[in-house]
């Protein structure tokens, strides 16, 4: 019997479905469930989770050392509109900063354009009488005597959430602080949030609308956390509660629910985390990771085995793929591109006859038509059933029984009629669009990236990454695909192989040849000991490193360039090696540095993290013995339409060094690998699945 020290379990709230990994300290997986995401409370899916994973591997709760968490419910809040009623505090004078917001149109020619929700209309936007210079000098007190009259409009307004942006807040916080205290003495009971502790940073807009973010999801998520810490707790876990955040670290509970902003994309980052992970055991350096679910698929470049990085992204763009059509949200996040690209992504025909998919999905309630549950949609899901890649009988562990009926109806009426197509015929249109989709968003992320993908390892995970992975990859320009161990669960799995960490970006501005080193210094340290004390409650005895960057740009640029620093207290020795690391990393994004121009600094971040977690994960319950069964499948071919012969593996017979031709399908209880005709699998010493495209 394990120890109480020997456990740890991951659990990944997904749009469709729920992924739950136990795993001990050696990193063998003793356990992962897949089951319904419950959308009325998350956390009654969540535990149903918890409890199989326990029972399936004989272990009790209060065996768990340590519980990391991520979940979609900020996201979809954020999505589907569904937070608190924010009312925005500025400085007077700055009421409209939402509706002028960047000054310009997102599409400048689209007479009937639609503007980005901001969340707050200007009725519900508010200023008091305060000002502070862009050095944090203070010019105007905080009018004390207006706060009343404040006050009665914030209770006129019915808000429920408090958002405060003052101007240049973030470089001296004074302000807010004090009227913070000031509104809480009378508004006890509504959470306020401030953007010098949110978003510190300048660009008055986008620090808004992340503060703005993080009000108006608060209260929804603080009572999510304390409603799963109490039935966990009843349950029987007595250890701590850890939350993954979107740069792909950990957090606490308590910091998770001041900043609940910092949860959103928390699941596909530990996607991202695993991908890193195994991209460093299989000495990959360049990397592209796949994670397709149920309701979306997310790509990320992954070099020298880590993530791509970015200070921001959009929500809800109005616009799909067009920049500035979304809320701009500016925190510490890994980059990836995110398209409503999953097994139950909605397959349609427009008023022109032209077939769609995505981005609405079917979720998991009722789902897809297969599921039998009511649903009448067609899916990406139908389609892949239609074409003979999944097990009616074994589909989700075998707790879902597929329906060839409502499938082929679904089909059928919702997709072959217009478009004169019977049902099989209706299948292949669907996926070869939502795998064209997909290979786009990876092109295009690349080239925006300035990166080129043919190179690159694929490694997919997901429920549907493997079963789409060798087609997608087709259409970017991939020629690897490795697929790990436990696939169907590889965001809960990447959350156990991630570090406790918390990121702060803060505006300190200054030129390169003007640094005050004894008060950059101060700065930073003082960055560094808010990060430490955040990050060592979750992490008690637990060496911590530190990683410290300046955001670089010459005079009047408007973007910058991240320049790594020494972790350590900066000399005069340093301004020089700082420039040359600049100006070498300007060479290669941009061909040649500018000579003779002068070089600023706008922002500063530092990380501090525990070392992640680096086990070789054990697979010693796969590969148990060489014998595959000799079943065979007529599936469709997704290279040339026809019906064609598969051989069936299953995963957990297949030894290393085993070959496999395709066309092939090796089964798995969570999910279906596809080996293409046109590709060749391989099983690794670790018992991944490498998949190889043939040439010609």
């Amino acid at each position: 019997m394990s120890t109480k020290q020997d456990l740890r379990l991951a659990v990944d709230i997904g749009g469709t479905f729920t992924d739950v990994v136990l795993m001990n300290d050696a990193g063998l997986v003793l356990s992962s469930a897949k089951t319904p995401t419950t959308h009325v409370n998350p956390s009654d899916g969540a535990i149903h989770g918890v409890q199989r994973v326990l029972e399936d591997s004989g272990s009790a709760i209060d065996q768990i050392r340590i519980f990391i968490h991520g979940t979609t419910l900020a996201t979809n809040a954020l999505i589907e509109r569904r937070g608190a009623k924010v009312a925005c505090v500025t400085t007077e004078g700055f009421r409209d900063i939402l509706e002028i917001a960047y000054e310009r149109r997102y599409d400048q020619y689209d007479v009937m354009i639609d503007k980005p929700d901001l969340l707050v209309p200007r009725a519900r936007c508010f200023t008091v009488p305060e000002r502070m210079s862009w050095q944090g000098e203070v010019l105007s007190r905080l009018d004390t005597s207006a706060i009343d009259g404040l006050l009665s409009q914030i209770k006129q307004s019915d808000a429920t959430a408090v958002a405060i942006c003052l101007l240049h807040s973030y470089a001296n916080d004074e302000h807010e602080v004090q009227l913070r205290k000031l509104l809480q003495q009378h508004l006890p009971d509504i959470p306020i949030s401030l953007s010098s502790d949110v978003s510190p940073e300048a660009r008055e807009f986008d620090r808004l609308c992340t503060t703005i973010a993080n009000a108006y999801i608060q209260p929804l998520m603080a009572g999510y956390l304390d409603s799963l810490a109490q039935q966990l707790s009843l349950a029987g876990l007595n250890c701590p509660i850890l939350m993954i955040t979107a740069s792909g670290g950990m957090t606490t509970l308590d910091t998770a629910a001041r900043l609940p902003i910092r949860l959103v994309e928390s699941g596909p980052a530990g996607g991202a985390v695993l991908a890193a992970h195994i991209a460093e055991q299989c000495s990959a350096d360049s990397v592209l990771s796949f994670d397709m679910g149920g309701t979306t698929a997310k790509l990320c470049l992954i070099d020298q085995y880590r993530p791509q990085q970015a200070r921001h992204f959009e929500i809800a763009r109005a616009a799909r793929f067009i920049k500035g059509s979304g809320m701009p949200v500016r925190i510490p996040v890994l980059e990836m591109i995110e398209i409503g690209a999953g097994g139950g992504s909605i397959a349609s025909v427009d008023k022109l006859g032209r077939l769609q998919v995505g981005p609405q999905s079917a979720g998991s309630e009722p789902g897809p038509a297969a599921y039998g549950k009511g649903g009448t949609n067609a899916t990406v899901t139908d389609a892949d059933m239609a074409m003979g890649y999944l097990d009616t009988e074994r589909f989700a562990e075998g707790l879902l029984r597929l329906d060839a009926k409502a499938n082929t109806t679904a089909l059928t009426e919702e997709v072959g009629a217009p478009l004169k197509l019977d049902a099989a015929q209706a299948a292949i249109g669907i996926s070869d669009i939502v795998n064209e989709n997909m290979a786009n968003a990876a092109r295009m992320h690349a080239v925006e990236s300035g990166k080129d993908l043919g190179d690159r390892l694929m490694i997919a995970f997901g429920g549907n990454g493997p079963l789409h992975a060798t087609r997608m990859a087709r259409g970017a320009g991939v020629k690897r695909i490795l697929i790990p161990p436990n696939p169907g669960v590889g965001s809960a799995v990447g959350f156990l192989y991630a570090s406790v960490s918390f990121e702060i970006v803060k505006s300190y501005y200054t030129l390169l040849e003007a640094i005050e080193l004894p008060m950059l210094n101060r700065f930073l340290d003082s960055l560094v000991d808010e990060a430490t004390n955040i990050v060592s409650n979750a992490a008690i005895n637990e060496p911590l490193l530190n990683r410290r960057v300046a955001f670089m740009r010459y005079q009047g640029q408007g973007h910058e360039i991240e320049i790594e620093l020494p972790g350590r207290v900066l000399t005069e020795t340093d301004i020089e090696e700082v420039r040359q690391r600049f100006e070498a990393e300007y060479r290669r994004q941009y061909s040649r540095p500018v000579p003779g121009m002068r070089i600023e600094i706008l922002n500063w971040g530092i990380s501090v993290s525990t070392k992640a977690n680096r086990r070789t994960a054990n697979n010693e319950q796969l590969g148990v013995s060489a014998a595959a069964d000799n079943v065979m499948r007529l599936i469709t071919c997704d290279r040339t339409g026809d019906k064609v012969s598969a051989q069936v593996y299953e995963r957990a017979k297949l030894p290393a060094r085993q070959m496999i031709d395709g066309p092939a399908l090796i089964v798995e209880p969570q999910t279906t690998t596809l080996v293409s005709s046109d590709f060749t699998a391989e099983i690794d010493s670790q018992l991944n699945i490498l998949m190889t495209r043939r040439q010609g």
